[in-house]
Parts: C-alpha cells; structure tokens; sequence
C-alpha cells in the first residue's frame, strides 16, 4: 500500500459520517457532564432512530443548522425513567442504550421492528443480568426489554462476543457510571476493530480504560467530560464508492478518512489492493484507482471488517479466479443472514457460489439480468448496486430505499460519481 502526503484528486466522493462514531458518541455525550458537539453527524434512520431514542429518555439532543451539527446536554449520569425508547431497526441502539438506562433510574420499555425483535440479545440480557440489573426481556431473550433501573453496582464480568461486539461495546461505555467500575472479559471476540473504536472515544470523553495483558479491560467509575468531536466518513459506506472505482478503472478520493481513522473497515482497500487495485492512504483522505481486470485466486479472512465482505462478494464475479471470504459466521445473524443473502442473490445471477458456516466462495462469471432481493438489509442493496454499476442493464433491487438506513444519498451519489449524472 501507498502512503502518501498528497492524494490524488480524482473524484471527490461524498460519504456521509461513520454510524459507527455517530451512534457511540451520542451515547457517550449523553453521559457527560455538559453539553457535547458531535459535527458532520450521520443523519440516516438508524442515528435518527437512536437520537429519538435519547430524547425520550430525557437527554435533549439539537440539530444546527442543516444537521451540520448536534449538540447533545448530557446528564452527568444515567437517564431517568419512565421512558419507553423506540429503536427502529437500530442494532446499535437496541445493543447500546440498554446497559445506558440501567445505570440509570426508573423503567424502560425498549423495542423495535420485527427485524430488530429477530435479532439476538442474549449475551447483552445474562449480562446485565449478571451485573444486578432487573430486567423482562421478550421472546427468545431479545426486544420487548423492560428494564427497571436502580443504579449499577458493577465488579467483574465476562461477556460471550461470539455474536457481536457491540454487547461488549454498550456493556464498556455504561461502565465508568457504575458504582465500583467494570472489569470485563469478552470470550470469542468478533469485530475486535470497533472494541478498540469504543475505548478510544471513551478515552476522548475522559474515562480511564486499562488493558491487561490478557486482553480483559478495567473501566475505573467517574465522570464522562463534554467533547467537541467531528465524525469521520463512514469506512463501511466509503467501500462501495471505493470498489466502484476498482471496478470501473477510475480514480476516487474520500476526504477525511485516513491514517489516523478509528475505524477498523478502512482495511477493506488493502483487499482491494490484492484485488490489484492501487491504493493511496494519507493523513487526510484515502483514495483507490481501478487499474484493469479484477485479480481472483485468493482467500481472505473479513472478520474484523464483516460490513465489507459483501462489497467484496458482490465484485468478486468480476475477478479472474475464485475469491473465497472466510470469518463471516456472524455476519449471519445481521439485518439479514448476509451470508446467505449474498449466495442467493449471486446464484440468481448465474454466478457459481458456494458457502458454509462461516466462508463464501465466489467465482468469475458474466451476471445475468436479476432483481436483487435486499432482505431490507442496506449493505445488500449497495452492494449489489456496485456490480449493477460494472455491467450495466443488469441488476436491478426489489427495495432501493433501504439505503437510507445509514446512506441516503448513495444512489445519487454513485450516479455523480460514475455515470456524470448530478445528484437530485
């Protein structure tokens, strides 16, 4: 990979900020003493969905002008019942709030769509059972949850991770309002990058985290500080306008996302970069240039950077050889069974897919005309929409609008960026 001062220009593309910082800062400047400012925030269904969810808790949240901003005043503590928060389709809220309201005080009702009430929240329930909290969860330990809030007494705890990392990450930022802190080990940690992501903004807003060499983290009880902060563009949405342009030969540059870059999903154009595109990462920006056919032959573990794999698998007919993913097993348990999803889909355009537990492979082939079935799972319509956009005439989406569930703009945006077509 390339590193570099200077990037190239090549086209400007516009990401909307990370969901990722979005929905961790809001929660952490809803803890804080004082008023935050979280600049060039996502506004997408699920940040909406999870700043709704605050404000009826009882922790105002204010947009500036054109959502340029929002200034969150936070408690200096946790909320205060009675309050029945409203998730949507929002993981990140439905994994986030819950250990937040129970440091807190009174009841809360949390819940969410069908999608959301499918999803499972088991670790984060016996977890927080664990820690004292009362608590009703609904069918299969998920959503409807009731929480009836008392404070948290906190001490040490560990935490099945195999699932997702956000129980571990909701479970870490409620910590520091815990009377005795958290000493907490996760067991079979996935998505270790947004782990590192949540102790790094914690860190930011004045808690103290320790790591010991095991790998178990100590969070010490005290007071989160009010931040100013401005929210990166978001990594997972940047791989589609990234694979876009390994895919159509051209050059495109996402400002603000680089070397210093909290998120772990970045990484996804170093595969591009095996993949044979040319890869540029600078202090301030990232850019790809699409340098011919794709390369193929490979294995690649996406673990770490799961919201990627389907950017990677949808393309992957493109390449020279079979591309074979591997580390995805959690992936399935997402908005959709992402796994599955992107084997139906491929199969339905008469790409040679097969897949297991935790791995997809994918060979070369010309896709046939299909009409993508997205599963109301954004990362499969964008996704998807990259391969429609290589060969064109070719795919089109049963639910386009799904998008706007962390990328609103993104059809507009992929028709500027590579078909000359000014956005609407």
């Amino acid at each position: 990979m390339i590193t570099q001062k200077e990037q190239d220009t090549g086209l400007a593309a516009r990401v909307p900020g990370s969901k990722s910082l979005t929905n961790r800062l809001l929660l952490l400047a809803a803890a804080a003493d004082g008023t935050s400012t979280l600049r060039a925030p996502l506004v997408s269904e699920d940040t909406v969905a999870f700043r709704e969810a605050l404000g009826v808790s009882g922790i105002p949240v204010t947009s500036g002008p054109g959502d340029a901003f929002w200034e969150v005043t936070g408690a200096g503590r946790g909320p205060a019942g009675p309050a029945r928060p409203w998730c949507a389709d929002a993981g990140t809220a439905a994994r986030f709030l819950p250990p937040f309201a129970a440091a807190g005080h009174g009841s809360f009702l949390f819940d969410g769509s069908s999608q959301l009430r499918a999803r499972p929240q088991g670790p984060l329930i016996e977890a927080l059972r664990a820690l004292g909290a009362d608590l009703e969860p609904g069918p299969g330990n998920g959503l409807p949850l009731l929480i009836r809030a008392r404070g948290l007494e906190g001490g040490e705890l560990s935490v099945d991770s195999s699932l997702s990392s956000q129980y571990l990450s909701g479970l870490l930022m409620a910590a520091p309002l815990m009377r005795r802190g958290l000493r907490i080990r996760a067991g079979h940690l996935v998505s270790r990058p947004y782990v590192d992501m949540t102790v790094a903004l914690m860190r930011r807003f004045g808690a103290t985290v320790e790591e010991s060499a095991d790998g178990g983290l100590l969070v010490l009880p005290g007071a989160y500080e009010a931040t100013d902060v401005v929210v990166e563009p978001d990594a997972s949405s940047a791989s589609y306008v990234f694979a876009a342009a390994a895919v159509t030969g051209r050059t495109v540059t996402v400002p603000g996302l680089g070397t210093g870059s909290l998120q772990g999903d970045l990484r996804f154009v170093e595969v591009l970069e095996q993949a044979g595109a040319e890869v540029r990462v600078g202090p301030t920006a990232t850019t790809v240039t699409g340098t011919g056919p794709l390369r193929g032959g490979f294995t690649v573990d996406m673990g770490e950077i799961s919201d990627t794999f389907m950017t990677l698998a949808a393309i992957a007919p493109l390449a020279d050889a079979p591309i074979t993913v591997r580390g995805i097993a959690h992936a399935r348990l997402k908005e959709s069974d992402r796994v599955a999803a992107v084997a139906e889909n491929l199969r339905a355009c008469g790409i040679e897919t097969s897949e297991g537990k935790d791995w997809i492979t994918v060979c070369p082939g010309v896709p046939r005309p299909t009409r993508v079935a997205c599963h109301r799972d954004h990362r499969i319509a964008m996704s998807f929409s990259v391969l429609g956009l290589a060969v064109p005439d070719t795919i089109s989406l049963d639910d386009p609008a799904c998008v706007a569930k962390t990328f609103p703009a993104f059809h507009d945006e992929l028709r500027r960026l590579f078909t000359g077509q000014a956005s609407s």
